[in-house]
């Protein structure tokens, strides 16, 4: 166990750590891409991804003798996952529909929307407790915040669903 206090033992686990960490976080923001259908990154991506994976893999097989190397292997996984999502979530690619639902101020909530540049449809619907709007719209994912913050402030009480959106064609878009 004395080679675990040698410095060749650490920066070799360091190396395949640092080789995990980008491999997976190439592979979550891979399979990102893939759910949204962009294709050329998805395999610039996965091309990537998979030659760093072949050297972290062999790395740790050539060593298996030292556990700091699968120690490595398996927290450069863990956190390489992480680091794909936070960079996926700062890049805010792609489009999310929201669905409002308000049971006192859905039609002053849609000017409101509209006001700052949102393509709003309003559908009256009735829910458990009576007549309610439902709003409905796309918006980009950076956007989304925005129109949190306008639903919060004109009606806090309003119950809002989100899912994401892979294709549209048409309709009214704030660029």
């Amino acid at each position: 166990m004395d080679f675990l206090l040698s410095p060749a033992a650490w920066l070799g686990a360091l190396t395949i750590f640092a080789l995990r960490v980008t491999d997976m976080t190439l592979d979550t923001l891979r399979m990102l891409f893939v759910v949204r259908g962009n294709k050329g990154i998805a395999w610039v991506l996965g091309f990537c991804q998979s030659v760093i994976f072949v050297i972290a893999f062999t790395s740790v097989l050539k060593n298996l003798a030292n556990p700091l190397n699968i120690v490595g292997y398996a927290a450069g996984f863990a956190t390489g996952n992480v680091v794909g999502i936070l960079i996926e979530e700062r890049l805010a690619i792609g489009y999310i529909h929201m669905q409002i639902v308000s049971s006192r101020r859905g039609t002053a909530l849609a000017e409101k929307l509209r006001e700052a540049g949102f393509g709003v449809t309003e559908i009256p619907a009735r829910g458990k407790d009576g007549t309610v709007s439902v709003l409905s719209l796309n918006v980009r994912r950076r956007r989304v915040g925005m129109v949190e913050g306008i639903v919060h402030e004109n009606d806090e009480t309003a119950f809002v669903t989100m899912e994401e959106v892979r294709m549209f064609r048409r309709g009214f878009w704030r660029a």
